[in-house]
C-alpha cells in the first residue's frame, strides 16, 4: 500500500497521475482539513473536494479547482440579498457542499461522509481518501490588518495582507481519523505531496500522533517539493513561509520534514540545493516536476515509484 499525504493543486495534480500509474496497488490519501471553512451554513472542504474533483476527472482543469463546466446561478442569486460572494461556489459544486451539511447534521463523522462521496464520485476502488482528523480545525493567517481564516486571506484577500504568523484553531484537541495511524505503519512507502508546507502539510503534521507515526515507520518516505525555481507556481506558499520566518526553498521543506524523510524531489532548476539538503542527511532527487498535463503527472508519478523501491 502507497500512503500519500497533501492538499491543494498541486497535489491533486500529482495523485491524479499516481492513480493512473499505480495499477491495483492500494492508495490511501491522508488530506489536509486545516482550509475547511464554513460559508453560507454550508461545510467546506477544499483539499478534500479538490482531490476527489481530480481523482473522478469532473474538476475544472483550467482554474485547477471547481467542477468543469460549472454554473454559478445560485451565488449571484444570493447577491441579490446582500450576501458576499467572494468564495466562488459553482452550483454542482455546491450541492457537494449541501451534501456534506446534510450528512453531518445527521451525525456522520467527516471521515463518513468523504467515503460517501468517494463513492458517488466513482473514484477507484484500490483508492481511499482519509480527512487527518475527524475534529473541526481551521487554519488562520495572522497578517499586519489582523487575523484571517485562510480562505479570507487567500481568496478575498488575494494574498495581499503581510503575513506575520499562522496558526491552526482546534488543532490541540484534533486526533488522527479512523485508519489514519493504521495505514501510515502499514505503509510500503509514503509520499509528500507538492503541497504547500505550511498550510496543506504542516497542519496534518500538527495532528496529535502523526509525525510520530511518520518516524516511526519503516517505509521509505519522499517528499515532492512544491517549489520550482525556488517559488511556488501558484499558491502563497513563498508568503506563509517568509511570515514565519523560513527561507523560501526546497531545502527549507527538507528542513521541515528532516525528522521522517528519506528523499527529496526538487525540479530540475532547483539543483543547485542537492547538496544543501544532502547535508541535511536526506536524499535529493532532481527530475522535472512541472505538472503541466496528466502525461507529466504520470511521468513524476511513475518516477516516484520507481524511487519507493530503490
Amino acid at each position: 500500500m502507497i500512503v500519500a499525504l497533501g492538499g491543494g493543486v498541486g497535489a491533486a495534480k500529482f495523485l491524479r497521475g499516481l492513480s493512473r500509474v499505480i495499477k491495483d496497488e492500494a492508495l490511501t490519501v491522508i488530506v489536509n482539513t486545516g482550509d475547511d471553512i464554513t460559508i453560507y451554513g454550508l461545510r467546506i472542504s477544499p483539499d478534500i473536494d479538490i482531490v476527489i474533483y481530480w481523482l473522478s476527472d469532473t474538476v475544472d482543469k483550467e482554474k485547477g479547482w471547481g467542477i468543469k463546466g460549472d454554473t454559478f446561478h445560485c451565488l449571484h442569486a444570493l447577491e441579490r440579498f446582500g450576501l458576499e460572494s467572494w468564495f466562488r461556489l459553482g452550483d454542482r459544486d455546491m450541492a457537494t457542499h449541501i451534501y456534506r451539511t446534510y450528512l453531518r447534521q445527521k451525525g456522520l463523522t467527516p471521515s463518513e461522509i468523504t467515503e460517501r462521496l468517494v463513492k458517488a464520485f466513482r473514484i477507484q476502488e484500490n483508492i481511499k481518501i482519509l480527512p487527518m482528523t475527524d475534529e473541526d480545525v481551521e487554519t488562520w493567517i495572522v497578517t499586519e490588518e489582523g487575523d484571517m481564516h485562510f480562505q479570507e486571506y487567500l481568496v478575498k484577500r488575494s494574498m495581499k495582507p503581510r503575513v506575520k504568523g499562522v496558526f491552526v484553531k482546534g488543532i490541540e484537541r484534533a486526533k488522527p481519523a479512523p485508519e489514519v495511524i493504521e495505514t501510515i505503519e502499514q505503509a510500503r512507502g509514503i509520499v509528500v505531496c507538492p503541497s504547500n508546507p505550511i498550510i496543506s502539510i504542516g497542519p496534518i503534521l500538527q495532528v496529535k500522533g502523526i509525525k510520530e507515526a511518520l518516524i516511526r515507520t519503516d517505509a521509505k518516505i519522499i517528499a515532492i517539493s512544491p517549489l520550482v525555481g525556488g517559488a511556488p507556481l501558484k499558491g502563497p506558499a513563498d508568503r506563509l513561509m517568509r511570515g514565519v520566518g523560513l527561507e523560501v526553498s526546497s531545502t527549507e521543506i527538507a528542513r521541515l520534514y528532516r525528522d521522517f524523510l528519506d528523499k527529496m524531489v526538487i525540479d530540475e532548476k532547483d539543483a543547485a540545493e542537492s547538496l544543501r539538503i544532502e547535508s541535511l542527511g536526506i536524499e535529493p532527487v532532481v527530475i522535472d516536476t512541472v505538472m503541466s498535463d496528466d502525461r507529466k503527472a504520470e511521468s513524476v508519478a511513475k518516477r516516484v515509484l520507481d524511487l519507493l523501491t530503490t
